[in-house]
């Protein structure tokens, strides 16, 4: 088949978005398929040409939305070519002009909404709930009302996507994210990492990899570690990403504040093979966050055999809980104080039965090849094989 994705930007530093969208891409090249990606990117950013799936940057205005004049009529003209349009994301002009390209035409558009529909948003920002509200009836709902699926990662995401708006129709699928095993060899990665980060080759590690946000509990996570640090003087915290509109400076400085200054590596954002080392050289990964539709990183994190804290608002949690492949607890002062702690309290035996776990926490539920079949599935034409 050829596949389209739709994205407002394939700069990594976008997240998880993006990252989930170049490993579908890659699993489903190796399966056969065509994919190419639209962005709202302007031709000449760097990214555009790094990117390793073909990319067409439609050039976009700076505000975050990203209206271009250009992209509606080379959808409209390129819409022929595809047997399925994928939009990533909502609150975006590519979902938008996806729908009034695609509108009357045989080619059929998904939507996945990497959790932007979760109620989490209108309870932390209700102004900007509101403004949404002025355009979700003339926008987004249509967008997901003629999709010709919406593509949840969970039941748990599912159901509180009907919760955002009250005006609110779709045909609903869920389908499980699913990552490849990450590459070997794993010695070599942890040596990448090492070298890298040298101060960290004697110490334990506990890792955060991530945007530096808020919506992570990246304030709840330097506040829980500031609380047992001298009782745990052999660990450093490594806080891994990109910060975003001065979020770095100001979680180093409340880091600084709390006596962490010399406790915590700011490793900035890391790719390839220094990532991969920094999960597998990883004792515990940690992401308190406030609101994870999937949380890919909690799977790349399982699929180092690398034990996982998290809180009960990441949409996987009762995966983790029932392999008994982490800890679990709620997204608040105490419950990650309570997780730090009683992960500190671990022999090391009791951590190395959950490593084993987490391996088999990713091979048992999100192994690519599962998505994939599951993809297939819906992409196929009505009446093909294996279609619906």
């Amino acid at each position: 088949m050829r596949i389209l994705h739709t994205i407002r930007s394939v700069d990594p530093r976008g997240g998880g978005v993006i990252t989930a969208v170049l490993a579908l891409a890659h699993a489903s090249e190796a399966r056969g398929h065509s994919v190419e990606i639209v962005s709202l990117d302007l031709p000449g950013d760097d990214w555009v040409g790094k990117c390793p799936v073909r990319v067409h940057a439609m050039g976009a205005t700076p505000a975050k939305y990203g209206y271009s004049a250009r992209y509606v009529a080379w959808l409209r003209g390129q819409r022929d070519r595809f047997d399925a349009v994928v939009i990533n994301g909502l609150w975006l002009f590519n979902g938008f002009g996806t729908w009034k390209a695609l509108r009357g035409g045989k080619t059929p558009y998904y939507v996945f909404p990497h959790g932007m529909l979760d109620p989490w948003f209108k309870r932390a920002y209700p102004l900007k709930h509101l403004k949404k509200w002025l355009y979700w009836p003339w926008a987004e709902y249509r967008v997901l009302r003629d999709a010709r699926a919406v593509l949840f990662t969970s039941e748990e995401e599912r159901r509180g996507a009907r919760e955002s708006f009250w005006l609110y129709r779709c045909r609903e699928e869920i389908v499980p994210l699913g990552m490849l095993a990450p590459p070997g060899p794993a010695g070599e990665q942890m040596e990448a990492f090492l070298q890298r980060f040298p101060g960290l080759r004697t110490a334990r590690r506990w890792l955060f990899l991530g945007r530096l946000h808020e919506k992570k509990g990246c304030d709840l996570l330097l506040r829980s570690f500031a609380k047992i640090a001298a009782k745990i003087p052999d660990v450093q915290l490594i806080m891994a990403g990109p910060g975003h509109n001065g979020s770095l400076e100001a979680f180093q400085k409340m880091a600084s504040e709390l006596g962490l200054k010399d406790r915590v590596v700011w490793t900035g954002m890391i790719e390839g093979a220094v990532k991969w080392g920094a999960f597998r050289s990883a004792e515990v990964f940690i992401l308190p966050s406030h609101q994870e539709n999937f949380g890919l990183a909690v799977a790349e994190a399982l699929a180092c055999e690398t034990p996982v804290l998290i809180s009960n608002k990441v949409n996987i949690w009762r995966e983790i809980a029932g392999d008994k492949a982490g800890l679990v607890g709620e997204d608040d002062q105490a419950g990650v104080d309570a997780m730090l702690a009683e992960w500190a309290a671990l022999s090391e035996a009791e951590r190395g039965a959950m490593r084993r776990n987490a391996l088999d926490c990713f091979q048992t539920h999100f192994q690519m090849e599962t998505l994939l079949r599951r993809l297939d599935q819906l992409f196929s034409p009505p009446g093909s094989p294996g279609g619906r």
